[in-house]
């Protein structure tokens, strides 16, 4: 009787999935899901909710770590972050239950040609640095509505709040670029707390594979944050344009593949009868 050896963790890759995404995490002020699941996935040979699972997970260090770059810089307003989780942490949680319940194919094309608005927009209208605005408790309230739709998306789609969050602040509010990504930052460790408390309950995170993760993108979480402030507003705007481009193409990319599953599906069930 022969018994087959458990799979090995690939450590290596592990730990290239956190540096890359801890880089890019510091550098837009985005959760770093939407490179480190592709390369769990590819590299590590995750499936996707484990993927996802641990890209939360690990984002939370490497979240404190970048928010406290950039708010030893002044570059964090927490009366907005404060406003956007108390609206994305209830959001994620109905967007993950919406989930179970209702058809995404209309509506997740409907969300990238959102995101692909959004990067032409970031591309055409340059942020002005170092622009601050006033916050009335109106705009906080707006804000909170704001995060509980960036909240309901990101259960729905698996795309993390930054990414939304980040051209919100910039093109809705006139915010620089450097607030915006300091803020969002700040907002993506609660909500990825919250998310990472329910995937451990469930089972999806093994501990130390977080722990590799999430310590090698904490390292690297300050090197892009540093890199953030040396890169001028053009420049950070077109990468970050870049950056929405390649969420839209996952989502895309993922549509059309449950797409082709239904379908292969139906011509099985066809068969069948």
């Amino acid at each position: 009787m022969t018994t087959t050896a458990p799979a090995r963790t690939p450590w290596l890759a592990l730990i290239g999935v956190g540096v890359i995404g801890g880089f890019l995490s510091g550098l837009f002020g985005v959760g770093g899901g939407v490179v480190m699941v592709p390369l769990l996935v590819a590299l590590a040979r995750f499936d996707q909710r484990r993927a996802s699972a641990l890209s939360l997970a690990a984002i939370i260090p490497a979240g404190i770590v970048g928010a406290s770059g950039y708010l030893v810089n002044g570059q964090v307003n927490l009366p907005a972050a404060i406003a956007l989780a108390a609206g994305a942490i209830p959001g994620a949680l109905l967007g993950a239950r919406l989930l179970r319940r209702i058809h995404l194919g209309l509506l997740r094309w409907m969300f990238i040609a959102l995101l692909l608005l959004v990067a032409l927009r970031m591309v055409l209208v340059v942020p002005e640095r170092g622009a601050e605005i006033e916050l009335e408790w109106w705009l906080l309230v707006i804000l909170a509505g704001i995060g509980l739709l960036v909240g309901i998306a990101s259960g729905l789609f698996g795309v993390g709040g930054g990414i939304i969050i980040v051209p919100v602040l910039v093109a809705g509010f006139g915010i620089g670029d450097l607030l915006a990504k300091g803020t969002s930052l700040t907002v993506i460790i609660a909500s990825s707390a919250m998310g990472t408390v329910t995937n451990v309950r469930g089972g999806l995170v093994r501990l130390r594979e977080a722990l590799v993760v999430g310590v090698a993108a904490s390292l690297l979480s300050l090197a892009g944050v540093a890199c953030a402030f040396l890169l001028s507003p053009e420049v950070s705007a077109i990468a970050f344009a870049a950056l929405l481009l390649l969420s839209a193409a996952q989502l895309a990319i993922r549509s059309l593949r449950g797409q082709g599953g239904r379908r292969r599906r139906k011509r099985g069930t066809t068969v069948s009868e």
